[in-house]
């Protein structure tokens, strides 16, 4: 994909890494404050955040303060000297944060998913200079996450930023989000320029998986962190069990380990060249042994459609998949990264049947 976005890197104008905090939800004017004047002495915490509008799946569930919400972050932007954000879903926000003078605006997982809505925001920032950050879609689409950039930029955005907030999926998982890690890394391939800050909160939905989460991030070298912050987290009227205390978190913050996307060492790089040699002779391997496996499928396409055969098969699926995740284990191989390989393995043997018949047909 050919890049269309001219970017420049906002994230030079915050300590590296950005860490962004604050609770999910803005509730009362002293939740906020008292949350803010804790955050403030944490090293590292730059922007505050808070959401005002909350688009939540069942009406009678807690949808936000609302407008009300923007003077309590003025305050905390005034007492504290913190930057200030919120989530922004149309264009009434947008109006409604430009003047209050809120920092910076973030487009969430469901409005990400609606580019009408992505568009109209789009269109009410023109002109305007803020940071926006713009979290992946709730589904695994990295076209809809592209295009909420483009749709950014083209309407005259440069200081733009992505965020990490995993998944959604219907497969058993420790996350409530899975972070499905290879997709911000193919957006970094697209925009090499493109500040990415991973959002854990909402990947784990718990606080006991958060510093992983935290410092997988780190280690791929992510531009910072959003993660949820509450004075009394058990209360908090959205979210509660995911966000973290603001001792909880300076905590997590001292203990987390910060790489370097490089090093001067000369020995380091030449180690790491012949380690980087080695997978690529492995990535070869693979490469061969799917080849081969693509040809093992056709014939087994040729045998199916003698015999009227259908080209799926859930029984042999299920047993594939439980035989390839046992086998995996064994190496010590994560069971969401099995499943995930061998379902577009699959995807692609049984693409690779219906073709066939498909040209059988023709002819």
């Amino acid at each position: 994909m050919t890049s269309t976005v001219s970017l420049k890197r906002s994230i030079n104008e915050f300590k590296r890494p950005l860490i962004i905090a604050g609770p999910c939800s803005a509730e009362s004017r002293e939740q906020v404050l008292s949350t803010a004047q804790e955050l403030k002495g944490i090293e590292g915490v730059q922007i505050f955040r808070a959401g005002l509008w909350k688009p939540r799946t069942r009406p009678e569930t807690f949808e936000g303060v609302g407008e009300k919400g923007l003077a309590w972050l003025k305050e905390v932007k005034s007492e504290t000297g913190l930057k200030v954000g919120t989530e922004v879903a149309n264009s009434q926000h947008v109006e409604l944060c430009l003047k209050s003078g809120i920092d910076v605006l973030w487009i969430g997982a469901r409005t990400t998913t609606n580019p009408f809505a992505v568009q109209e925001i789009a269109d009410s920032l023109k002109g305007v200079d803020i940071p926006v950050l713009i979290k992946n879609p709730i589904n695994a689409d990295i076209s809809l996450w592209i295009g909420a950039i483009e749709r950014m930029n083209k309407a005259g955005l440069n200081n733009l930023m992505a965020i990490h907030r995993g998944f959604s999926s219907s497969l058993d998982s420790k996350y409530r989000n899975r972070p499905l890690w290879k997709i911000p890394i193919e957006l970094k391939h697209h925009y090499p320029e493109l500040p990415i800050i991973c959002d854990p909160s909402h990947i784990c939905g718990q606080r006991s998986t958060i510093e992983d989460v935290c410092q997988k991030a780190m280690d791929i070298h992510m531009d910072g962190l959003m993660i949820e912050t509450h004075i009394r987290p058990d209360k908090a009227l959205s979210d509660a069990k995911q966000q973290l205390t603001p001792g909880q978190l300076f905590s997590l913050l001292q203990r987390l380990s910060y790489k370097n996307e490089s090093s001067y060492d000369v020995n380091f790089e030449r180690t790491l060249e012949i380690l980087r040699d080695k997978i690529d002779i492995i990535d070869l391997d693979i490469i061969e042994a799917l080849a081969q496996r693509m040809e093992v499928v056709e014939e087994i396409a040729k045998i199916k459609h003698e015999k009227n055969v259908s080209a799926f098969q859930q029984k042999r699926m299920d047993e594939i998949l439980k035989q390839r995740v046992e086998k995996g284990v064994q190496f010590g191989l994560m069971k969401d990264y099995i499943q995930e390989l061998f379902n577009l393995v699959h995807a692609e043997s049984v693409k690779k049947q219906t073709d066939f018949f498909k040209t059988k047909k023709e002819r």
